[in-house]
């Protein structure tokens, strides 16, 4: 993705205060007036960075919108294949490959494992990207923790791993996965629990929703909603492993690691570009 992208978020988080302090939506000239922009450099940013004009964006952006994923959108595991850890998923129409570690490498804490990280730009800011020679294993949102925070709390998970500050050892994956074309890799490090868990959704598509309780049903423990939520909220590869998809059974967004506008804008956008495919810009 171009430097741009991360710049397009910052607009997208301005806006949202902006959004949710107003009664109705905003009209074009008064939201672009409220980001210091003209008109026509709004409307431009926000139609390149999601394909639906501000208008459209904002019924997105609203806090209600989670209750219609949920009402519309919603995705069904029960019958999902993707739960038992069977090496592959379908990700924003790229082929997303990936790994799990073994439980005992696990248990070792990342000890003998060299892990690659660096800084990148995203459509949603700043992210920090790790991963072992076999694939992405943390990618972390900073624009709302910040990235000192953010890279500690991607470390601290496998405290005796060797970090190296190597952008361009994991380049390739990060990139295909920001542009979201082309094969990149994942290797998945977590408790067995947690596997089961983040397996679960990825088999959610984009621009659609599935609920904590669902997932617990997926993965065969459908009296551990609450341990479900701790896996979804441990998940250590942002935005691949689509755990921003998994709300509230009464339509609440509930918790995102990396920060609730995050999550909101993610949403926001998977849904404006999953409509805009058969629909014209307005």
């Amino acid at each position: 993705m171009e430097h741009t992208d991360s710049y397009h978020y910052q607009v997208i988080r301005r806006a949202l205060d902006h959004i949710d302090a107003a009664d109705a939506p905003l009209p074009l000239e008064d939201l672009a007036t409220q980001m210091g922009m003209s008109s026509a450099h709004f409307q431009r940013v926000f139609s390149a960075w999601v394909g639906v004009s501000p208008k459209r964006y904002q019924q997105y952006l609203r806090l209600g919108h989670a209750k219609t994923l949920l009402a519309e959108n919603f995705t069904t595991l029960a019958t999902a294949d993707a739960v038992g850890l069977s090496g592959s998923g379908r990700l924003h129409d790229m082929f997303l490959k990936w790994e799990a570690m073994s439980p005992g490498d696990f248990a070792r804490s990342g000890e003998g494992l060299t892990i690659h990280w660096g800084q990148f730009p995203s459509p949603f800011g700043p992210v920090i990207a790790m991963g072992t020679d076999r694939g992405i294993c943390g990618m972390a949102f900073t624009a709302e923790m910040g990235a000192d925070h953010a890279y500690a709390d991607l470390a601290n998970r496998w405290p005796n791993a060797t970090f190296l500050e190597n952008p361009d050892a994991i380049r390739p994956w990060v990139d295909a996965a920001l542009h979201q074309n082309g094969e990149t890799r994942l290797h998945m490090i977590g408790a067995p629990f947690q596997l089961k868990v983040w397996e679960a959704l990825l088999a959610v598509p984009s621009g659609h929703v599935t609920t904590y309780s669902e997932i617990a049903q997926a993965i065969g423990s459908p009296k551990a909603v609450r341990a479900v939520g701790t896996a979804v909220g441990r998940n250590p590869i942002s935005w691949l492993i689509p755990c921003h998809r998994a709300l509230r059974k009464s339509g609440a967004l509930g918790g995102y690691h990396w920060g609730l506008p995050v999550k909101r804008a993610l949403l926001a956008w998977e849904s404006a570009r999953e409509d805009s495919a058969g629909a014209p810009l307005g």
